[in-house]
């Protein structure tokens, strides 16, 4: 079955509720989030989902050169940052769309679907 990756955006710049105006709308939004992921895990689309710490907390790592560059912060410099994933199986693209849909209900962020390469897509684009 296809894989993809539900990525969920939020601000650089969280403030002491992450992305939320307050606590009771943080602490709302991590319960819809347990029971989407909940249904996601009984209905056999989950294979992983989890958050991540804010970007000022990455350190971003470039190995081509003769030495190794580590530098604080994240790669990119924008306004949003990924804050949490969900990797599930679906049996298409518009299933994968409506699971983000829900997803992006639930946790109150926006959600950029990608599948996963595969074995098929890589011979699709070699042969072109």
């Amino acid at each position: 079955m296809p894989r993809y990756l539900l990525s969920v955006y939020g601000p650089a710049e969280p403030t002491e509720f992450g992305a939320y105006p307050s606590q009771e709308a943080m602490l709302q939004a991590f319960a819809d989030t347990r029971a989407f992921n909940e249904r996601l895990q009984r209905d056999g689309h989950l294979v992983f989902a989890d958050g991540l710490e804010p970007a000022t907390t990455a350190t971003t790592v470039d190995g081509q050169g003769e030495k190794t560059a580590l530098t604080d912060g994240p790669y990119l410099e924008t306004k949003e940052h990924l804050g949490g994933f969900w990797v599930i199986e679906a049996a298409d693209l518009d299933v994968a769309l409506a699971l983000a849909a829900e997803g992006s209900k639930a946790c109150r962020g926006t959600v950029e679907v990608r599948p996963f390469r595969t074995e098929e897509s890589v011979r699709a684009l070699l042969a072109s």
